[in-house]
């Protein structure tokens, strides 16, 4: 499956943020570090032999279990320790190019927090072992020795005090590296689900908002704005920017309480929950003749802009349909709208 999406070609900076965080919901992982570094070394080499062995492991739909991903990670730590020697000719004549800093960052978070986890290992394991040879020691001192007993003890104490002290500094390193990729990946899901001109959720949010969505009472709307291009061809696209961030804010406006978000382009999509299918379209309706009674007046040349219509096509969702099957139904409606001559709304008839 991640083959398949990325080819031999690893994605960058955002890219590979957002395939990171699509990794973990295809696989209904939680976002901890762990599983983060998983993720990681999974997206940034989807041609790697990690990778395949996912993929492998993925085919047919099966997600990959929290043991898995263990054993995955486990059985690549001990295959790069075991790794010596010059990197392979392909990699060493590969031509040098800029890093992207999204890139470098999440990198640096991911080596640090792993970083802090060995180290933190390597201390415990010290501890016990300084443990075991200060019990050895003691017991080699002669009783009689009561001055030389206490000496070696104090030394021995004062290293073990040492390693807890530098174990302690680890892991408090280690939880803001943790901390640090906490954000790092809720600000990246953020982004991910949100579109940056009109602030509204994007198309990826809307579709997991309506497979998530409980209850008979599910109505989806899609809605584009008619003849948009003329608008971006005549005035810009800036002024087209302007125009559907003003249109998310009516649509947001006339349908509160339910969840409006960009589709993409100048397509919006609505989903109406917990109100029957008449009050459903009679909302839509007043949310799409308020947009189109909108007067848009350019600040650089007080130009009015009138007549930005919607169109849109609304369904109520079945029982045990899909969320591509809604959707695939409101947009045979919207453009049955369209061909009918724009500016209206068609619904199902029963």
């Amino acid at each position: 499956m991640y083959l398949e999406r990325f080819g031999s070609g690893a994605p960058t900076g955002n890219g590979l943020v957002r395939a990171i965080i699509a990794f973990l919901e295809d696989q209904r992982l939680e976002p901890t570090p762990v599983n983060y570094t998983f993720a990681y070394r999974v997206m940034s080499d989807p041609a790697g032999e990690l990778a395949r062995e996912v993929a492998r492991r993925t085919d047919g739909g099966f997600r990959l279990s929290g043991s898995e991903v263990e054993e995955l990670g486990n059985a690549i730590e001990a295959a790069a320790r075991g790794r010596i020697g010059p990197a392979p000719a392909a990699e060493a004549s590969a031509a040098p190019h800029e890093p992207d800093p999204r890139t470098v960052e999440t990198q640096r978070l991911v080596a640090g927090f792993e970083s802090a986890v060995t180290a933190m290992h390597d201390e415990t394991r010290n501890f016990g072992r300084d443990l075991a040879a200060s019990a050895d020691a003691l017991d080699a001192v002669p009783c009689i020795d009561v001055a030389a007993a206490i000496t070696d003890l104090a030394r021995i104490t004062a290293t073990m005090r040492a390693r807890v002290e530098i174990a302690e500094a680890r892991l408090a390193q280690a939880k803001r590296e943790a901390s640090e990729l906490r954000e790092e990946l809720a600000a990246a899901h953020e982004d991910a689900r949100r579109d940056p001109l009109t602030e509204l959720p994007n198309r990826r949010a809307f579709e997991a908002a309506l497979a998530d969505a409980r209850g008979d009472l599910r109505h989806v709307a899609l809605c584009d704005v008619d003849h948009f291009k003329s608008i971006n061809d005549r005035y810009g696209h800036p002024v087209g920017d302007r125009v559907l961030k003003a249109i998310a804010a009516t649509l947001t406006r006339e349908c509160d309480g339910h969840l409006v978000a960009r589709y993409g382009g100048e397509e919006f999509a609505v989903l109406l929950s917990g109100i029957d299918t008449a009050s459903a379209g009679a909302l839509l309706e007043r949310a799409r003749r308020a947009v189109g009674a909108r007067r848009y007046r350019l600040r650089e040349t007080d130009t009015v802009i009138d007549g930005i219509t919607l169109s849109a096509g609304l369904v109520t969702l079945r029982s045990g349909e899909t969320v591509t099957q809604g959707v695939a139904r409101a947009d045979r409606l919207l453009y049955a709208a369209k061909r009918g001559g724009r500016n209206q709304m068609i619904g199902e008839t029963h």
